[in-house]
């Protein structure tokens, strides 16, 4: 009867600094999770970066015809750049330089010039805001 209690408490002590040393499985699963959930997260962040980006497109791009109306009512000799650049599309050229883009990618992708791509960052900065 000894035999067998010893038996059992040496059986006991061994499984218990086996429970030390194998593997937590649920805490794995959770850190894998909150992982994934970390992912999902940043995907939908970009997403909803290039849906805000896509709308303000759609928003500038609602009515092309007033702006080609006034690039051709500009006498030959008269520059685009006194007229006044539209707000969205300020924070549009803001965005893009914030992501890194060049200045003639963020010219093609705003359809203005780099002159004024260049102005809109200046003026941007000029006001105190030196990170976009």
């Amino acid at each position: 009867m000894e035999t067998l209690i010893i038996l059992l408490f040496s059986l006991a002590i061994i499984l218990l600094i086996l429970s030390f040393f194998s593997k937590d499985k649920v805490a794995k699963l959770e850190e894998d999770i909150e992982q994934m959930t970390i992912t999902y997260m940043q995907d939908i962040y970009q997403l909803k970066k290039k849906v805000k980006i896509l709308e303000e497109e759609f928003v500038i791009g609602d009515d092309p015809t007033p702006a080609v109306k006034a690039n051709y009512q500009q006498t030959p000799g008269t520059s685009g750049d006194s007229e006044p650049i539209h707000e969205i599309l300020k924070s549009q050229v803001l965005s893009l330089y914030g992501q890194g883009l060049s200045l003639a990618q963020i010219a093609k992708q705003s359809s203005l010039t780099e002159e004024q791509t260049l102005s809109v960052i200046e003026q941007h900065r000029m006001r105190g805001n030196e990170h976009v």
